[in-house]
């Protein structure tokens, strides 16, 4: 491994991005409007001598290697091939698989033709191997590698994509599954569903183009009442991209042709993919941005579902992953019940549901009892009309078709705050040392997302003592829900809630959640909605020396 290299390339890419990049904010940002930059000094660095102790506390067991290649392709997603780009040939990338305890050494090669990274979604790692490039790292550049090492602590169901631009939004996304070394779960199978919703390839479209659209915002439209900004409206709206927004590489990806069975690509932008009219009460009004074309689970469509085999009576463990873009899906497997025993890989006290809901970011661990026959597993995007399908094949039986609802998304599905902690990770009760207030600020109508009015910058704005239980506190001013992700730690919702690193903010409503301050370093806040994100919904927390 090029340890030396890497540290080389980090402290370079500091240097180079001058002294305000990773300046920090002053003891006055607990308010969290009025935080400002201070003095990079005061700061722990994402390489610094406090990140390398907390890493040795992690330990380092054996040292599991892989070698990943961020690369255009073309994927079949059920019928329909797109040029995307991905981890390989295959949708999703090939699934990472390790023990808590081991140490991960990955090898990122950049095939792209733009710069990439990677982030490790979830992990409590060392802050130089978080994949935030311009504050944890220089961007991996095309034609170049980067190796990425920390010590992986925690049991869980994770996953890694980038963290540049709207490249998530595209193929690049995988699991990653930490095993418990004492697992204490019994069950006969497992596996790993994760869903997504797709725009990229399809009529020329690419997730650059989606966000030039969605950045003109919608001006002087009739939002309707209540919904952020489009309910109420007819699925439509603006027609076309203003080319001047989009990247050369977004181009030369919308319009590259593909062969016959691949989706026509008419245009190098594609159609609109603005989405009005998708509301949803569970979600406080407005349920999203994009309408996108496809809905997937495991990289399948629909029409071409990926079939799950078990023998009646097999006791199953699902780790479902919510990689997509802007949707939110309420999960059910037809014909069952599900027991949640994790949420973001951390145990919960067991509770029964027959559906779920997962925002952006987001993953539950469930087991079920399979029953004899064929079942729909279904994911329902939220407020959008459409679906994702797999399929459990226990005996026999015709497959359903791929538009099926099962009874079960009639049930109002479980959410977050209904869970409680397991004892074994419940966040012990104490007064927060700290308390940072962050606004979710913005609108559709301009699409100005931010918190506390600002934009994003890389540089942290407020900031944190190591030891400190610190309380965030989210308070959504706009009309639009939104997946808020911490990175480098795990919360807890209130009330003796379950341990989690996203969790969704309603319109209108306040989250307040704590975290022990004990992984150093700067670490990003954001919304997982891509879209929310690059247009500004996100800040920065450091570290005090």
């Amino acid at each position: 491994m090029r340890t030396t290299t890497r540290r080389a390339v980090l402290g370079a890419g500091i240097a180079a991005a001058g002294g305000s990049l990773l300046a920090a904010c002053s003891k006055g940002s607990d308010s969290g409007s009025s935080a400002a930059p201070a003095p990079t000094a005061d700061l722990v660095s994402p390489d610094g001598k406090e990140v390398a102790a907390a890493e040795a506390k992690r330990g380092g067991g054996p040292v599991r290697k892989v070698a990943l290649t961020a690369t255009p392709t073309r994927l079949d997603l059920g019928g329909r091939t797109v040029t995307t780009w991905a981890y390989g040939d295959r949708l999703p990338g090939r699934e990472i698989r390790v023990t808590a305890g081991d140490t991960l050494a990955v090898t990122l090669a950049n095939h792209l033709p733009e710069p990439t990274s990677l982030h490790w979604h979830g992990l409590a790692l060392r802050n130089d191997m978080d994949g935030v490039p311009g504050v944890t790292q220089r961007p991996v550049k095309a034609g170049a590698s980067f190796d990425y090492r920390f010590a992986v602590a925690h049991p869980g169901t994770y996953w890694f994509h980038p963290h540049s631009g709207t490249q998530q939004d595209r193929g690049l996304y995988a699991p990653l599954i930490v095993e418990d070394p004492k697992e204490p779960l019994a069950y006969d199978k497992e596996w790993v569903v994760v869903l997504d919703d797709w725009v990229d390839g399809v009529d020329g479209s690419t997730p650059d183009a989606v966000l030039a659209e969605l950045s003109r915002g919608m001006g002087g439209m009739d939002h309707g009442g209540g919904s952020g900004g489009s309910g109420g409206m007819d699925h439509g709206g603006h027609g076309g991209h203003d080319m001047s927004h989009m990247s050369m590489t977004s181009k030369a990806s919308g319009s590259s042709r593909t062969p016959a069975t691949a989706e026509p690509s008419p245009s190098p932008s594609g159609p609109s993919r603005m989405m009005m009219g998708a509301t949803s009460p569970l979600l406080g009004g407005d349920a999203g941005d994009v309408a996108y074309p496809h809905y997937l689970v495991n990289g399948r469509t629909p029409e071409d579902p990926e079939t799950f085999t078990a023998k009646p009576g097999d006791r199953v463990r699902i780790r479902f992953i919510n990689a997509g873009g802007d949707t939110a899906f309420r999960v059910a497997l037809g014909g069952h019940r599900m027991t949640v025993t994790h949420t973001d890989g951390f145990p919960v006290e067991h509770r029964q549901a027959d559906a779920l809901l997962l925002g952006m970011g987001e993953r539950y661990d469930v087991l079920v009892e399979v029953k004899d026959g064929v079942f729909p597993l279904t994911a329902l995007a939220e407020g959008k009309k459409r679906s994702a399908l797999a399929l459990l094949r226990s005996g026999g039986g015709s497959a359903p078709d791929a538009d099926v609802r099962p009874k079960e998304l009639e049930a109002a599905p479980l959410t977050a705050d209904r869970l409680r902690a397991h004892r074994s990770v419940a966040l012990g009760e104490r007064r927060p040392d700290r308390t940072i207030t962050l606004r979710l600020t913005g609108s559709m109508a301009k699409y100005d997302w931010a918190i506390n009015g600002r934009k994003y910058a890389p540089e942290p704005r407020y900031l944190v003592g190591s030891g400190e239980r610190v309380r965030l506190v989210f308070v959504n001013d706009t009309e639009m829900w939104h997946p808020m992700h911490l990175h480098g730690h795990t919360f807890a919702l209130p009330g003796r809630g379950p341990r989690k690193d996203t969790a969704i903010v309603l319109p209108g409503r306040r989250l307040a959640v704590d975290f022990d301050a004990d992984n150093p370093g700067r670490w990003m806040v954001h919304c997982h909605n891509v879209y929310h994100s690059e247009s500004g919904m996100m800040t920065l927390l450091g570290y005090r020396k």
